[in-house]
């Protein structure tokens, strides 16, 4: 059978995290304030299904007393702490698990990124897991992907196409090898990430979809918009809801897509335009764990998940620190999915 990714709606055997220790992201009081952000994302997962936190080596006496007795702490280097995008990609045929291991760049070989232990972590949480490992040629992380689990993935043009990553690839060829990776068959690809997650902005990815558009359900798409006409980007996420609204799923059903209006901050402390986002959210078996922004709409955008996601809690969880390191709480978790026996 084909290794396919599963939604990540699917059930869960456990959900992978990494721990941040001081590197360019985060420096003295924002690396405490970090560490504090990463146990509040941890424990609010433990909730509904275990934890594994990839800890830096040396540092698991520092991380025990904010993440509790029931997450279970590894130790390997690392160089910074977001697992989605260094940690493997898990596949499954439906009765064996495998990982695979993109290459990692640090984010496109960004000037204030280090890699060097971060681009070995993906091979080593796959064996932790005993899963295969499944290696790609592609440079690409998983916040550049979100999948439907019926053969639909999300992409941007500025990652996967990107020439910081991926210098000299077409479009067909980058599809081929992630269909054939993620067992997928259709890629809808988006023009851009959000205007703060490229330089001049501090810490970003250059583009990943996950804080853009994802799957909230089969034929159902959860995508971000702004508001503010103000803000640059009101025009962007009107063209990716035209977009998204234009095309068909794998399986030829038109998206039904759900608006999620960005909170009403616009900017940080600094005046700069922030890229706070409903859409970095991360489901969990029995919950969802959805970035808060101490604004007047997390509220409304909790009310749309409990919509979309009936049965499950939704939890809350302020992510402004995260965001300031260049994600949200989607970055920073990776599900192994459940395999039957």
């Amino acid at each position: 059978m084909t290794f396919r990714m599963p939604a990540e709606w699917a059930p869960h055997e456990r959900t992978w995290m990494a721990w941040p220790g001081p590197n360019a992201t985060f420096t003295g009081d924002d690396l405490a304030r970090a560490r504090e952000a990463w146990a509040a994302v941890a424990r609010a997962v433990r909730r509904f299904e275990p934890v594994t936190m990839v800890v830096p080596t040396g540092q698991s006496q520092e991380a025990r007393p904010l993440l509790g007795p029931d997450i279970e702490l590894v130790e390997r280097d690392l160089d910074d702490a977001w697992m989605r995008d260094i940690g493997p990609t898990f596949v499954t045929d439906g009765s064996r698990l495998a990982a695979v291991d993109w290459v990692f760049n640090g984010w496109g070989a960004q000037d204030w990124a280090v890699w060097e232990h971060d681009a070995k972590i993906a091979r080593q949480v796959a064996g932790l897991a005993g899963a295969p490992v499944h290696s790609s040629p592609l440079v690409n992380e998983g916040g550049g992907i979100h999948v439907d689990g019926e053969g639909t993935v999300l992409l941007t043009e500025t990652v996967q196409l990107g020439p910081e990553r991926n210098p000299g690839w077409t479009k067909e060829r980058a599809e081929a090898e992630i269909h054939a990776r993620l067992g997928t068959t259709k890629a809808i690809w988006l023009e851009r990430g959000l205007t703060g997650d490229y330089p001049p902005h501090g810490f970003g990815t250059l583009g990943h979809v996950d804080i853009v558009a994802a799957f909230a359900g089969p034929g159902v798409v959860v995508a971000h918009i702004q508001p503010d006409p103000a803000h640059p980007d009101h025009e962007l996420c009107a063209r990716n809801v035209e977009l998204l609204r234009s095309v068909t799923d794998a399986r030829g059903r038109a998206l039904r897509v759900v608006e999620v209006p960005a909170p009403a901050a616009v900017r940080d402390e600094e005046g700069h335009w922030v890229d706070y986002s409903y859409i970095n959210h991360y489901v969990c078996n029995g919950g969802v764990v959805l970035c808060g922004f101490d604004d007047p709409r997390d509220e409304t955008a909790a009310g749309i998940f409990r919509r979309l996601y009936p049965g499950r809690t939704v939890t809350l969880v302020d992510a402004r620190t995260i965001f300031a390191g260049g994600g949200g709480i989607h970055c920073i978790t990776q599900q192994q999915p459940a395999v039957p026996g």
